[in-house]
């Protein structure tokens, strides 16, 4: 059904527009219609993609992906990796307290400042490695991005519980662990459309959920382990997420592509090797940036990033704001709880309601995510009582869920299994610049103003016009498909006609010899 992520590049070629045709074995596990869609609505949905690759090695059968069997084990070992990654990502500010404690004062303005950019820094370099870990799983594969990745982030947090000052865990946490945690966050979006087809909102919906699980309980076990045992112990701790991470990885087993793969596989005992003797080519194009020649995906790697200047902007400066406005209040941390608690209830729901969505159709949800999360982020500094502000974190995660869970399978569904990985890469490295940019700017404002009351409603902007920009996708693929059509319907009845032509010549030949036998 795909290429073998052993040797991915050298079952396509550089990504070209094609006309629909026949799907090539390496084609896109685009999720098909419900099972409350109709034929006519099957026909009416159908997405041919934009990017096809060539057809792949002579003789290889398509695939159809196994809906499950060894796909459950990479699903769980994708959930895995979304929650050790993203839940001590989200956890950081336990360990931001816990890095003033012991490196300086909590009074120190400059140490804060200090401290503050190892979390950013680490944040920001997963997301702006991606476009760089979309050629490395290209070239050698899911498998051994994702374990030599897992291998990094844990000699990074290794490193990071040796340090006797601030200054190196930039490198140790901020760049090592980051670089490494990207490594392995990437394949685990990307295997998963190898494996599933119709199920594959919904186990992208399960695999993000884990980011939720673990937000919600790691920020309790790092409290505990930091108070207990400090620091540097409770870093060594953490490397067993890593650990455990990086035998994950070698769940990520790449599909053959034809039964001769799979014959020389199973004979030669590798199915389960990091290092695989299959030779393989690099691509011609180390980054693929024909991928923007589809108009849908370059509107939606643009869209994507305008709404995430606001997006992050309540995750961050929440819990200041509420310090603020409700001194009285005890159980101040139960906003950021209900956040993670509704954000994984989301992405379960809305992950199997894009499995009846078809199509490019998706992004309307993604649309529908921003809006309310534009809207909630404008509210927040409405809410003069507590329990208000409570449904409104309710409601924001929920739709966070939404945003986060469909993103690979509107991914899959604009340029195809082929150029997926690329694809996500690009996005997630747009990404890495609002998420690094906005909450800054809503401090400044912060800062300048007084309150947070400005800088929230000013966060809801990005996601409304974000989501508006996104709302032109649909339109945009649907009409580059009828172009498609279009041109293909006029060179097959060019071809009838030569056909019809050639078939009328020889039919008069016979004719004549005939007519001339007669006479």
């Amino acid at each position: 059904m795909v290429p073998s992520q052993e040797e991915p590049a050298a079952a396509r070629g550089p990504s070209e527009a094609q006309p629909p045709g026949p799907a090539p074995p390496g084609a896109a596990p685009l999720p098909g219609p419900g099972p409350l869609d109709g034929p006519e609505a099957a026909g009416a949905e159908k997405v041919e993609v934009e990017l096809a690759g060539p057809a792949g090695p002579a003789g290889a059968e398509p695939l159809e992906p196994p809906e499950g069997g060894w796909g459950w084990l990479v699903m769980l070992a994708a959930m895995w990796c979304n929650g050790s990654v993203f839940g001590i990502q989200n956890a950081c500010g336990v360990l931001f307290v816990s890095m003033l404690k012991t490196f300086g004062s909590k009074d120190d303005d400059k140490m804060v400042f200090k401290t503050a950019w190892v979390s950013s820094l680490s944040m920001g370099m997963i997301f702006f490695c991606c476009p760089i870990v979309s050629v490395f799983t290209d070239v050698f594969g899911c498998r051994r991005t994702a374990v030599v990745g897992a291998a990094v982030g844990f000699v990074g947090l290794v490193s990071s519980s040796f340090v006797s000052s601030i200054e190196p865990l930039y490198l140790t946490y901020g760049i090592i662990f980051a670089c490494g945690c990207s490594f392995a966050y990437q394949p685990s979006l990307v295997i998963l459309g190898h494996y599933f087809k119709k199920r594959l909102g919904l186990v992208n919906g399960i695999v993000t959920a884990g980011s939720s699980i673990f937000t919600i309980l790691l920020p309790f076990l790092l409290r505990v382990l930091t108070d207990s045992v400090g620091l540097f112990y409770t870093l060594r701790v953490l490397c067993i997420f890593m650990f455990v991470l990086f035998l994950a990885g070698f769940t990520y087993r790449p599909l053959a592509s034809s039964a001769k793969d799979k014959d020389s596989g199973t004979k030669g005992g590798n199915r389960f090797s990091l290092f695989s003797r299959r030779k393989f080519s690099p691509p011609k194009k180390i980054f693929n940036f024909a991928i923007f020649k589809v108009t849908a995906y370059a509107v939606w790697a643009v869209g994507i990033p305008l709404a995430l200047f606001g997006y992050f902007v309540p995750y961050v400066h929440l819990m200041k704001h509420v310090n603020e406005r409700f001194q009285d209040e005890k159980n101040k941390e139960v906003v950021l709880m209900c956040i993670g608690i509704t954000s994984g209830v989301g992405r379960l729901l809305f992950g199997r309601v894009a499995d009846y969505v078809p199509g490019v159709k998706k992004v309307y949800l993604q649309v529908l995510s921003f809006f309310f999360i534009g809207l909630m982020s404008m509210m927040i500094p409405l809410c003069s009582v507590f329990g208000a502000l409570i449904a409104v974190c309710l409601i924001m995660g929920l739709f966070d869920g939404c945003f986060i869970s469909i993103m690979a399978p509107i991914a899959f569904e604009l340029v195809g299994a082929q150029d997926v990985s690329q694809a996500i890469g690009f996005l997630l490295g747009f990404m890495s610049i609002p998420m690094t940019v906005g909450p800054p700017i809503a401090g400044l404002l912060r800062d300048k103003l007084g309150s947070y009351d400005v800088a929230f409603y000013l966060a809801g902007i990005p996601p409304l016009i974000g989501g508006a920009v996104l709302c032109f996708i649909p339109w945009i693929h649907s009409k580059k498909q009828r172009e498609i059509n279009k041109t293909t319907g006029g060179e097959k009845m060019e071809k009838m006609l030569e056909n019809q032509n050639s078939l009328l010549s020889s039919s008069s030949g016979i004719f004549k010899k005939e007519s001339d036998s007669v006479i």
